[in-house]
């Protein structure tokens, strides 16, 4: 171990496994070390960078060994822009370690019995996978330890790329992302070299001026583009220029849309966005049923796994027609109006207004009479007064967000005793947290696990809960 009091290395340890937020594991004289961009059999030597009492974390400055598991990432930005972490880890790999991460956090957590841990359902598409990527502008690029060292004259500096992890006014300038099929690198990378050539001021994330901030590419299986750009300042002779030659460039741009966003924060919910050229929206089908996807909608950024998602979560609910099902988290009314064939009656529950107004487009659009939508925090929404109204719930979905449901909304799920809950989670450890406040009365009879994310530590699992006089 070299002695640096500030940021030691730990010289030669062997990677041994991978932890539950994607990084490996070490370990120096007792202590867990936590080390980005490795895989299980590397030998390192290892900069640290954060101390604790218990763990460390680096990241590797020298490989004396590789795996013999690890592949070559295929993307120029790999551990630099803090996407797709784990390109240097066959799929397989990648498999195992998010059924690993399902099985610690319900077996640990939730006292949940192995037993019911279903197979990981893997993606077959690894690239180009994603729906909807956003992407920002910079006056300042982030600068790589290769263009430091290099010593060469930074001649440009501007970027339309990604954050850097942790860094809010960092941004990587990105080439080509394998994430989102084509045109969307083409369109970046347009628009970026249109901004360049016309001198447009890229924004300065901390002195909060320019005029070029976000751009946000969503697409649909049938291969129509959205785009959607943010302005700091509405300089309507520049923006249409500069729409112009965007749309002109890219005729399968089917929704050409823009924001004026004078704000200290990215987010497009509270603005008006407004439209270019084209249509408001993309829709998207599935199974039979039409769904629009506006500029603010929440729609799965992985849509044919979604499907897949969804179908499962339907298959768990077990319905025969004649159930009252209610959606807790039903944003824009995905997996409701996926239920609503299925079932007698379906009640979606969701606190963003606009994912519930898009959602009542979507069951009116699709013909779909028994699906009602309220808008509300659900843990005022899920009561007696409601009960009263639409019926008690025979199922009950729930997708909630990373945080998993707050205290007061497992309390009413268990008041409101329903025979089956299905659990959609993205993330295992506070899903297992729930199912052990849920435990009281009801037992888990299996769950899903599912790969939304190629290349990522994310996971997506889907529990049934029976009560305890049913479980089979």
């Amino acid at each position: 171990m070299s002695r640096s009091k500030s940021q030691p290395i730990l010289e030669k340890l062997v990677i041994t496994d991978i932890a539950a937020e994607g990084k490996a594991i070490a370990r120096f004289e007792g202590m867990v070390v936590f080390v980005s961009r490795c895989v299980p059999g590397d030998m390192v030597d290892v900069q640290i960078v954060r101390r604790r009492k218990r763990f460390m974390e680096g990241f590797p400055v020298r490989f004396h060994t590789l795996s013999p598991a690890r592949e070559e990432p295929f993307c120029s930005h790999f551990g630099t822009c803090g996407g797709c972490k784990w390109q240097h880890l066959p799929y397989k790999d990648q498999l195992r370690f998010k059924q690993q991460q399902v099985a610690d956090a319900l077996e640990r957590i939730g006292k949940v019995e192995a037993s019911t841990i279903l197979p990981i359902l893997g993606s077959e598409q690894l690239k180009y996978y994603r729906n909807k990527l956003e992407f920002t502008f910079s006056h300042s690029r982030w600068l790589t330890q290769d263009e430091i060292q290099s010593g060469d004259p930074l001649t440009e500096r501007r970027a339309l790329g990604f954050h850097i992890p942790g860094k809010f006014d960092k941004v990587l300038d990105i080439d080509t992302c394998y994430l989102q099929p084509e045109p969307s690198n083409e369109i970046r990378n347009f628009v970026r070299h249109y901004a360049l050539e016309n001198d447009l001021p890229f924004f300065n994330l901390v002195r909060q001026e320019g005029l070029l901030r976000n751009l946000i590419i969503r697409n649909n299986l049938a291969g129509e583009v959205m785009a959607v750009f943010s302005f700091f300042r509405d300089d309507s002779p520049v923006i249409e220029r500069l729409l112009s030659a965007v749309a002109e460039r890219f005729p399968q741009i089917a929704s050409l849309l823009y924001v004026i966003n004078p704000k200290a924060n990215d987010t497009l919910n509270d603005l008006e966005v407004r439209l270019f050229r084209g249509k408001d929206h993309l829709t998207e089908n599935m199974e039979g049923l039409t769904f629009s996807i506006s500029p603010k909608s929440f729609f799965q950024t992985n849509t044919r796994q979604a499907y897949n998602l969804y179908c499962i979560a339907r298959d768990f609910a077990g319905l025969t027609g004649n159930e009252t099902v209610y959606d807790l988290y039903s944003g824009t009314g995905t997996i409701t109006l996926f239920m609503a064939h299925n079932c007698r009656k379906v009640v979606g529950l969701e606190n963003v207004g606009d994912a519930v107004t898009d959602a009542r487009k979507n069951a009116g659009q699709n013909d779909i009479s028994n699906a009602v939508f309220l808008t509300g925090d659900i843990r005022e929404l899920l009561n007696d007064e409601l009960l009263k109204q639409h019926g008690r719930p025979d199922v009950i979905i729930t997708d909630p967000p990373r945080t998993g449901m707050h205290a007061d909304v497992i309390k009413a799920i268990l008041a409101a005793a329903p025979e089956r809950i299905v659990y959609v989670s993205c993330n295992p450890a506070t899903q297992a947290r729930d199912i052990q406040l849920l435990s009281e009365h009801y037992r888990v009879i299996k769950t899903q696990p599912v790969d939304m994310f190629p290349y990522t530590h994310h996971v997506e699992n889907v529990a049934l809960l029976g009560t305890l006089h049913r479980v089979e």
